[in-house]
C-alpha cells in the first residue's frame, strides 16, 4: 500500500511543474523528453521503494519475521517493479492533466479498486468467478502475489 500511493501520487509534481512554469525549463533541456520522463519515473519509483523498506522494517521490528533471509533481496526486487509500473502510469496520466483535483480524483478512482482487487487485504482463493476474473487482470495482483512469497513462502500464482 505504501509502494503503491506514493508511486501514484509521485505524478502530481508533473502538474505541479507544469503550473510553476519548471517543466519548460526541464523541457528546453538538450535531453530527450523520453529521459526526462525515464529519471522522473526511476526516481519516485526509488523513494516509493524506500519508503516500502521502512514500512518492512517497521513490521519486522514489531515481530515479522521472513521465511528465508537471502529472499529479503529478492522482495525488494519486486517491490521496485511494483513502484516502476505505478510511477510511470500515475506520471502518465499526470501528462495529460493540468489540474491537481482531477488527478487527485481520477488516482483514488484507478488506485483503490487496483489495492482492494489485488490479494492485499484478501486472499485470493475461493473468489466468486467474476471477481477472480478481474483479479487476474490487476498487475498489483501479481506483485503483492510475489512479495508475499518472497518473504512468507505462501504464494497463489508462484513465483
Amino acid at each position: 500500500m505504501s509502494i503503491l500511493f506514493t508511486a501514484m501520487f509521485n505524478g502530481i509534481e508533473v502538474i505541479r511543474d507544469r503550473q510553476f512554469g519548471f517543466l519548460k525549463e526541464s523541457l528546453v533541456a538538450p535531453v530527450s523528453r523520453y529521459k526526462i520522463m525515464f529519471g522522473r519515473t526511476i526516481g519516485g519509483a526509488t523513494v516509493a521503494l524506500f519508503q516500502g523498506i521502512i514500512v518492512l522494517l517497521i513490521a519486522m521490528i514489531i515481530g515479522f519475521r521472513p521465511v528465508n533471509i537471502a529472499m529479503v533481496g529478492v522482495s525488494f526486487v519486486f517491490m521496485f517493479l511494483i513502484a516502476i509500473l505505478f510511477t510511470a502510469l500515475g506520471t502518465a496520466i499526470a501528462s495529460k492533466l493540468e489540474d491537481m483535483q482531477a488527478f487527485q480524483l481520477i488516482m483514488n478512482f484507478v488506485i483503490m479498486p487496483i489495492f482492494f482487487l489485488s490479494g492485499a487485504l484478501f486472499p485470493l482463493d475461493g473468489l466468486a468467478k467474476g471477481i477472480a476474473y478481474v483479479t487476474k487482470f490487476n498487475p498489483l495482483t501479481y506483485g503483492v502475489d510475489a512479495v508475499r512469497s518472497s518473504l512468507t513462502g505462501v504464494s497463489h500464482f508462484g513465483l
